[in-house]
């Protein structure tokens, strides 16, 4: 396979031994971070190379000049954020612009129809910035596998959340939305969790979705959601039972901009 083929994205921020240094989003452990990541992967450069959440400790000066030090190097193409505030994206973005780096080219989040919150801060961020949203955990760690239901525990004793039930889920929120999910999935013949994902393949903001499949099964079953196109009536019915509660200032904004935008940008 040609190597300009493939797209090779990685992270840096995690612990990698027990040492101060060997933690976080200082200079010196993004440096030794890509380094040691080359190495293992056998690799010249990285595609796309994503801080794993934000570092409360270092400036985020010192980050963002580390990172633009690997694009200028050529040892990475694009970086991206993950597990970010909006207001630290901003931030970072803002540094950025004034120091002509680098800039974040993405961001990799948490989101599903289970879960909105994304939709508060980090999407309307995402899309004034033009950033690429990818989405980890589209199926809410399984619970929107079709394994869960409100009658009772999985359907599968081998389902990861019985044993370790993160992200965090509002499960009666979330049955009320697999109970609006279950009609559409059995009206067409497939899964609760191919309509799932499918619902989030129609948002706008995202731009791909990670899968983390099993089996063949469920890789044939999460990637045939691409072919689903929602009518606007389901696309209605998925939006209502998974809509996030409003929170100020959101229904401020959508109070005193009621008659100069159209719905969809309220």
């Amino acid at each position: 396979m040609n190597r300009d083929d493939v797209i090779i994205a990685t992270k840096v921020r995690g612990r990698t031994g027990p040492g101060p240094n060997q933690v976080g989003l200082t200079r010196g452990h993004i440096m030794h971070g890509v380094e040691a990541s080359l190495k293992r992967l056998g690799l010249d450069y990285i595609d796309l190379y994503q801080v794993h959440g934000a570092d409360l400790v270092t400036p985020i000066e010192e980050t963002m000049r580390a990172l633009d030090n690997l694009v200028s190097r050529g040892l990475v193409r694009y970086i991206g954020a993950s597990n970010m505030s909006a207001w630290q994206i901003m931030k970072a973005l803002g540094i950025c612009n004034q120091h002509n780096y680098a800039r974040f080219e993405s961001v990799q989040s948490y989101y599903t129809i289970a879960g909105r919150d994304l939709e508060r801060e980090i999407i309307p961020m995402a899309m004034d910035q033009q950033l690429g949203l990818m989405i980890w955990s589209p199926l809410a760690g399984g619970f929107l596998s079709g394994k869960f239901t409100r009658e009772g525990a999985a359907a599968s004793n081998n389902a990861r959340r019985l044993s370790f039930d993160f992200p965090p889920v509002n499960k009666e929120h979330a049955y009320d939305v697999i109970d609006a999910i279950k009609p559409i999935a059995s009206a067409r013949g497939v899964s609760v969790a191919r309509i799932a994902l499918a619902w989030l393949l129609h948002q706008k903001s995202v731009s791909t979705v990670i899968i983390g499949a099993k089996s063949t099964e469920q890789l044939d079953d999460n990637l045939a959601a691409v072919d689903i196109q929602l009518s606007a009536d389901e696309t209605a019915v998925l939006d209502q039972a998974s809509a996030l509660s409003a929170e100020y200032p959101q229904w401020m904004l959508a109070r005193q901009h009621g008659d100069r935008l159209p719905p969809t940008l309220r």
